[in-house]
């Protein structure tokens, strides 16, 4: 026995060492401990300074009133009120640069849009995707309230700007952007506008974004992302400005989360659609799926609520 001792000892010591080697390996891979929880701390909604257009009250439109981008009934955007939401505000004006995709109110009352490829390609479809649009709370007409010049949609990805959340804080609009991406890399950007001036006051580069919102939490100030690229819903913490991190993924790898809500404490609810960076009619209801998640502080994960 005494003569194999040395050569049992060598077995252990290389086994010991390709063990140490794989698990370096492992955490130099790019995607090693995307499951892994981000905790973003606790959390309840905001107050919302957003307010409904001033021309209402002109109008004598009465509250309750939706904003309605679904290019059902109406192209562009309309409003609609009454009960039921049975009667619709839609100026012939507001179709002329056609079609949105979703949209932010400051709290003045401004509508802030971004634009959405609907159904097929014409003609004036790339220029659209390039602006920023506005409702204004005192006239109501729809004019371009900003043009990024360095987004190019193209056929192959007829995307421009395509999320947009108004911060309430400092009373600026995070909007983003995913042109440059194709089905092999990541090349989208979200960019943070100082309202008053139209300055470029930050890029986050490198991410490609299809829903947004901003939360407030015990551990911090972030912006909540939906990926067009998978299934995640990450976390962009605007203190410290690091890489946007993973916080948790739906349960089908084709969905991709197009709506954000903070329902409740700790709790959201998020709206998803397929996604491929292609023309998909992704207004239709039957591809949409709703989830109520919360995040569980025993098991630290997140939990859909049974409705």
């Amino acid at each position: 026995m005494k003569k194999y001792l040395p050569i049992i000892v060598v077995i252990l010591v290389l086994a010991s060492f390709a063990y140490i080697v794989v698990e370096k390996k492992k955490l130099q891979q790019p995607n090693a401990g995307v499951n892994e929880v981000y905790n973003i701390g606790t959390f309840v909604p905001s107050k919302n300074c957003a307010k409904l257009p001033n021309f209402l009250q002109k109008l004598h439109i009465p509250q309750p009133v939706m904003i309605d981008l679904s290019q059902k009934k109406y192209k562009g955007i309309a409003l609609l009120f009454d009960k039921g939401f049975s009667r619709a505000l839609h100026p012939k004006q507001w179709e002329q640069y056609g079609h949105f995709s979703t949209y932010a109110l400051d709290d003045k009352g401004n509508i802030y849009l971004v634009p959405t490829p609907f159904i097929s390609i014409e003609p004036t479809t790339f220029n659209l995707q390039k602006n920023i649009y506005k409702v204004d709370t005192n006239t109501g007409k729809v004019s371009i309230f900003m043009h990024l010049d360095d987004v190019h949609p193209a056929s192959d990805n007829p995307y421009g700007i395509n999320a947009i959340v108004y911060d309430c804080e400092d009373k600026t609009l995070w909007v983003a952007a995913i042109d440059e991406s194709d089905y092999q890399s990541q090349k989208g950007v979200i960019y943070h506008i100082n309202l008053q001036t139209k300055e470029i006051m930050q890029k986050i580069e490198g991410f490609d974004v299809l829903s947004m919102t901003l939360l407030k939490s015990k551990q911090g100030k972030y912006l909540l992302l939906g990926s067009a690229r998978d299934n995640g819903l990450y976390a962009y913490n605007m203190h410290t400005k690091e890489k946007p991190k993973k916080i948790l993924e739906l349960p089908s790898a084709n969905e991709h989360i197009r709506k954000i809500k903070i329902k409740s404490a700790n709790r959201l609810e998020l709206q998803s659609i397929p996604f491929s960076y292609t023309l998909i009619a992704q207004t239709a209801e039957k591809y949409r799926t709703l989830y109520d998640l919360k995040w569980d502080f025993k098991k630290m994960k997140w939990e859909i609520v049974k409705q």
